[in-house]
């Protein structure tokens, strides 16, 4: 579900030349549930091939995959595997929620609702092993790396980013910073939109931590108040009040006694978050695109349009030097160096 700090947390503006170069670790499936959400028929219905066969997820890794790469980003996806245990209840709800979905996104049209189905097919949305599988292959086919997490994709990525192997971790939850990533950029969707977003936002988080005038530990007890998807959190304390209450600095027992968390669960959540389940990765490098991969995977498989195909590549090829010039950040100008030295 992501933690709701947009109140509390502010990000700094980023736009598309100061990545150029860098490398991000992007949270595969938090990107191809918004594809799965988001990319619909007027009913609400996913778009698919003659065959039946859900394309939704290609289309948007794809154009979005291209989009960066052609502005010089280079996104290397990476891919949830086993979800921790305490997520299992998160992941009951989850299903229960689409399958309510369901119902209600099947009354609409029957009622000729298109608005309200349109909105209840977008939470009815599923990601299967054999279409991360083919995901996998289209990105490979594109130079892309992308990497299988031995558990939750964004845990993975924020520990790459941590380590250094990336510049940054890709994701919209902010979750992220919580799992450890010093950089989280959100916002990639907008490359998707036509190019006409100025850039993206860049979150630090030294600087969160700063702004907020809490520990790191304490992020995670703020976290673990409102509610992550390993705890359900406290009644009545949203981000503004959690936060209040974090900023007294009473330490973690005490905190968890004032609102009444078993202090063994607090200490488990957080813990997950301290030292996710995560590997050590080298990323391999990205390769030029084997376009009769593409081709074959896109077109001949799925009847993608051949020219849209073709112009997308083609622009994913012309990838621009890094800017070498200061650029306008929120509030400020910085030359590319401040945001963490030369590209990964």
């Amino acid at each position: 579900m992501g933690l709701p700090l947009r109140d509390i947390v502010s990000a700094q503006e980023l736009p598309w030349d100061a990545l150029a170069g860098r490398t991000l670790a992007v949270d595969g499936y938090n990107a191809v549930y918004q594809f799965l959400a988001t990319m619909r028929q007027r009913d609400g219905q996913l778009f698919c091939d003659a065959e039946g066969r859900v394309t939704s997820h290609l289309m948007g890794v794809f154009y979005r995959t291209t989009s960066l790469l052609r502005e010089g980003v280079l996104p290397v996806w990476v891919f949830d595997g086993a979800p921790p245990e305490r997520k299992a209840g998160t992941i009951r709800g989850r299903i229960q929620a689409k399958e309510r979905a369901e119902e209600e996104w099947q009354a609409a049209l029957a009622a000729g609702d298109l608005e309200t189905a349109r909105r209840k097919a977008a939470q009815t949305s599923r990601l299967t092993r054999p279409m991360v599988e083919e995901l996998r292959e289209l990105l490979t086919a594109l130079g892309v790396p992308s990497i299988q997490a031995p558990s939750e994709g964004e845990a993975q990525a924020a520990r790459m980013a941590a380590a250094g192997t990336v510049w940054a971790s890709a994701s919209e939850d902010y979750d992220s910073l919580l799992f450890g990533a010093p950089r989280l950029v959100r916002g990639l969707a907008a490359r998707g939109r036509g190019g006409t977003s100025p850039g993206a936002q860049l979150l630090v988080r030294a600087e969160v931590l700063q702004s907020l005038g809490i520990s790191e530990d304490e992020l995670i007890l703020l976290g673990i108040v409102i509610g992550t998807d390993y705890n359900d959190g406290v009644r009545g304390y949203g981000p503004k009040k959690a936060l209040k209450l974090v900023q007294e600095h009473l330490g973690t027992a005490a905190t968890a006694a004032r609102v009444g968390l078993d202090p063994s669960e607090v200490e488990e959540v957080a813990e997950i978050f301290r030292h996710p389940s995560a590997t050590e990765v080298v990323v391999p490098p990205f390769g030029p695109v084997d376009e009769a991969s593409v081709h074959r995977i896109l077109v001949e498989v799925h009847g993608f349009a051949e020219d849209r195909v073709r112009s997308a590549v083609a622009r994913a090829r012309q990838r621009p030097r890094p800017a070498a010039t200061p650029v306008e950040t929120k509030g400020h100008q910085t030359l590319l160096e401040t945001f963490g030295g030369p590209p990964s």
